[in-house]
């Protein structure tokens, strides 16, 4: 069977090999594979400029990587540092527990008035199997304190969206189900699910998260290799269209088509362009997904001190809140701190993270704006001074349309979707937009798109 996949990314390329005893081409618009996994070579090794960790206690991620022959380059963080967040002008640890900053308990950094209101939190209305912007129910029964600056610090990371444009049920479905058990049973509190979460939590082994050694590269150029597929880069798909049982994959080589399949691994809008000739209602559908965009610069400084003494914090990272005044980052990642294999180089390696939704003005800044934003940023949180202490290497990395904005609407408008490829054979579609956010999320969505495909 002759198979085209759309996008090397990181679910086009396991899609590849999922499908590996099949013939497949694997069409990639840009000049390298990876999609939002990007490793680069700094002097010191290779550093991620994408996504920087997986969550290693998703068992079937893990398995998968042992199965590439991937498990010795496995590593994890420093166990003994933990992340702070910036807020009100000073730094305060993280607080622990809880579910994605939404605490159970008061936090000593939190204002008087929100203190009580957590420790005093009123029941609330909740409709079972509904959905709201986890900003504005954490608005509703903690109050602003809460969502600004922590929450939405924490979302912002992850999903580059603040609180009130993320869907609870789809970002945080646990916790949504939670509620949902507990509305059938009595009144609903926002404390007393986060403590219902949290006593379901069984110790585990090992650190939550984890990354390669050698950065992402070690996963995409395994799947790319092992998957045996044909990859053409700076290759622009500009359509599909049916021609009897086959398709026909514009802009792929003309020697190489007509193909039995295609499996569409770009993000959302791409793939809703891509759609129109074979599937016009999902393709409508997918077109009012919104993205978000952000930028990622790396330094890797000659010392984590300056000549005045001034040193970065014993952190593994350092995350803004949303509302904090004159700070243009949204985040610090301390690499070096964060991960011991990085510690071990010279020099001292920190990202800055930039972009929300809605916020692309900063994406597009000139690099030597980004730059001096973020060792501005970085001193003032932390007195340290970047540029005293010597800038030996800088890379910076826009992710323009990155991550699919999850709002309150997500799962339905995902939900519409599906159906209307379920009717159109021949055809699948996969990443992260479908499956959601993170590589453990990507992989297991993409290797199913490519088993149904072919079942």
């Amino acid at each position: 069977m002759k198979i085209a996949i759309i996008g090397a990314g990181l679910a086009g390329l396991t899609a590849a090999w999922e499908l590996r005893s099949h013939e497949v081409y694997v069409f990639e618009a840009a000049d390298r594979i990876g999609g939002k996994l990007h490793t680069v070579p700094f002097n010191g090794g290779p550093t991620d400029m994408g996504a920087e960790a997986f969550i290693r206690r998703r068992r079937d991620a893990v398995d998968f990587f042992t199965e590439l022959g991937l498990h010795e380059s496995i590593v994890e963080p420093n166990a003994e540092l933990r992340p702070r967040v910036y807020t009100g002008g000073e730094l305060h640890f993280l607080p622990q527990g809880g579910v994605m900053g939404i605490p159970s308990q008061p936090q000593d950094f939190f204002s008087a008035a929100t203190n009580e209101r957590i420790t005093n939190e009123q029941p609330f209305e909740w409709e079972i199997g509904g959905d709201v912007s986890v900003g504005e129910l954490v608005r509703q029964q903690y109050g602003d304190d809460v969502v600004d600056h922590v929450v939405s610090a924490l979302l912002g990371g992850v999903y580059s969206c603040v609180a009130d444009d993320l869907g609870l049920r789809a970002t945080l479905p646990h916790l949504a189900a939670t509620l949902d058990t507990m509305a059938q049973d009595g009144p609903v509190t926002l404390s007393a699910a986060i403590k219902q979460i949290e006593s379901g939590r069984s110790p585990a082994e090992g650190s939550v998260f984890g990354t390669f050694k050698g950065g992402y590269a070690e996963l995409y150029e395994a799947l790319a290799e092992k998957s045996g597929a044909q990859i053409h880069l700076d290759t622009f798909i500009s359509g599909v269209t049916r021609k009897g049982d086959a398709f026909e994959v514009k802009g792929a080589p003309g020697d190489i088509g007509p193909f039995d399949r295609v499996l569409f691994a770009t993000p959302a809008p791409t793939t809703a362009r891509l759609l129109k000739a074979v599937a016009p209602e999902a393709a409508e559908q997918l077109a009012t997904i919104q993205l978000a965009s952000s930028v990622v610069v790396g330094f890797n400084f000659a010392s984590a001190t300056d000549p005045e003494g001034n040193a970065l914090p014993d952190a593994t990272g350092i995350l803004v809140a949303s509302d904090e005044p004159g700070v243009r980052a949204k985040a610090f990642t301390l690499s070096s701190n964060k991960w011991p294999h990085l510690g071990e180089r010279e020099g001292f390696l920190v990202r800055a993270s930039f972009g929300r939704f809605g916020d692309d003005a900063i994406v597009r800044a000139d690099e030597d704006d980004l730059v001096d934003y973020a060792l501005d940023d970085l001193q003032k949180i932390t007195g340290f001074d970047g540029r005293a202490a010597g800038v030996e290497e800088i890379y910076t990395q826009r992710w323009f349309g990155g991550i699919p904005r999850y709002d309150e609407k997500y799962l339905s408008t995902l939900a519409a979707v599906r159906a209307a490829l379920a009717d159109v054979s021949g055809i699948a579609a996969t990443g992260a937009w479908a499956d959601g956010v993170g590589v453990p999320a990507v992989i297991a969505g993409a290797r199913a798109a490519a088993q149904g495909l072919v079942s």
